[in-house]
């Protein structure tokens, strides 16, 4: 049997052409490690599912898995006395490492890190193939299956090849009618967006941070959330906005590029009707807000304006159409050099960075006393996006995952970042 490459699928496999397109998601697990009852849930589960290999066939737009003997190899990052770092390094290293796209492959690597009294599990897979609600599936899979907990969630079957979702512009002339009516605001934020700094355009090698808010700093946002009128997202985008504005300090000189522009990740699943249980591959969509942020603006009117953004694209259901926006730029790509190709999105789609949200909680049902689980994800950059805000909610606190370009930021705009970011929670939390 084969599937149809949606395409979001096909664009994420032209970005793979120039660099890695992956993601990583990363479990804790309380108890000490037992490396083979591990890698016989991680056997078992590919197996299971029938995932023990992929052919991709890029010319038909197809691809299909099959059901051969799984291959496991689960790498063990050393031991190091700061194991934090040494898991960041494998985590850089995996964001960093391509998938044999061209041949019979495994799209998926895992690797673990040991401490005392628990270890981290990573999973690091070929992006195209799922977006996060399917991975999270996995990853529970294997861990309760490790656990001795699984027992319908590994015989389940999977929906390996559902069917393309892509076309609904063609089918909903009210929506595409939308879509099109939004193309000039849209075109005009592309104006007049300002650059981010691209040192070298051929380097599109990845970086990761990583950061996590705890129970009173979820609830401090919670509550401003509320009393503003705005949903967490807006938050994090108006906070991510605050923090790019030193950055970005060149602006205030220019005569037209002067707003800042930040892309946000949809998940379709619902909007779809898909059975998110059983349904395997990526269905995402996305819109992108824009502003001046100028200075002296608080982040309770910054969020508000966003909210009249963020607003109109839930109303007018926009993100639906992100496959008109990736077909005008698949139409083009295949023209220009490999090295016009790099410096592409960068000159005529302009984004300081883009946020992707998953509440776990609602994926994962633990019992409220049950704290042995902690979860992030980190998300290739690709040519679009220069810095992916992963934002992952478990529990009752934020785990954020920062991967960047590292010729458009360094480590230490990064970090300036995370420590504005941080000040602007705390004078949150002295708000409400």
């Amino acid at each position: 049997m084969q599937g149809k490459l949606n395409i979001f699928q096909r664009t994420m496999l032209q970005w793979n052409d120039m660099h890695p397109f992956n993601a990583v998601h990363v479990a804790r697990v309380a108890g000490t490690l037992d490396l083979q009852r591990l890698t016989q849930a991680i056997r078992g589960m590919l197996a299971a599912k029938g995932m023990t290999g992929l052919k991709l066939d890029r010319r038909q737009g197809t691809y299909e898995y099959n059901r051969g003997a799984p291959p496991c190899e689960i790498r063990t990052c050393p031991d190091a006395e700061n194991r934090r770092l040494a898991l960041a390094a494998e985590i850089t290293r995996q964001l960093n490492s391509g998938f044999p796209v061209d041949e019979h492959f495994v799209p998926f690597r895992f690797f673990v890190a040991s401490d005392p009294d628990s270890f981290s599990l990573g999973l690091a897979y070929f992006h195209p193939v799922a977006d996060a609600e399917s991975v999270v599936a996995l990853m529970k899979t294997i861990v309760e299956t490790y656990q001795g907990k699984a027992g319908e969630p590994l015989s389940t079957p999977l929906d390996l090849y559902p069917a393309r979702r892509d076309g609904l512009l063609g089918h909903h002339p009210r929506l595409l009618a939308r879509k099109l009516l939004a193309l000039p605001s849209h075109m005009r934020n592309v104006r007049t967006s300002c650059r981010p700094p691209l040192r070298d355009a051929q380097n599109m090698d990845n970086g990761f941070s990583f950061l996590s808010l705890g129970p009173d700093t979820l609830r401090s946002l919670s509550q401003a959330g509320k009393a503003w009128e705005v949903t967490l997202n807006d938050l994090f985008l108006a906070l991510l906005m605050k923090c790019f504005s030193p950055l970005a300090a060149l602006r205030a000189r220019a005569s037209r590029r002067r707003q800042i522009s930040l892309g946000s990740i949809v998940n379709l699943r619902k909007d779809l009707g898909l059975d998110s249980q059983r349904t395997f591959g990526l269905f995402l969509g996305s819109f992108v807000v824009s502003h001046e942020v100028p200075n002296g603006l608080a982040l309770p009117e910054l969020a508000r304006d966003i909210r009249c953004q963020t607003a109109r694209v839930k109303r007018d259901r926009l993100y639906l159409g992100t496959p008109l926006d990736l077909a005008l730029a698949r139409t083009v790509f295949p023209l220009f050099s490999a090295e016009r190709r790099r410096k592409f999105y960068a000159k005529n789609f302009p984004l300081w960075g883009g946020i992707t949200n998953v509440n776990l909680n609602s994926l994962w049902q633990l019992a409220p006393d049950e704290k042995s689980l902690d979860y992030f994800r980190a998300v290739s950059t690709g040519p679009v996006t220069p810095l992916v805000f992963s934002v992952t909610t478990v529990h009752d606190r934020i785990n954020v995952a920062l991967t960047y370009r590292t010729t458009v930021f360094s480590s230490a705009d990064v970090e300036n970042l995370k420590r504005d970011f941080l000040d602007e929670l705390r004078h949150l939390e002295a708000r409400v």
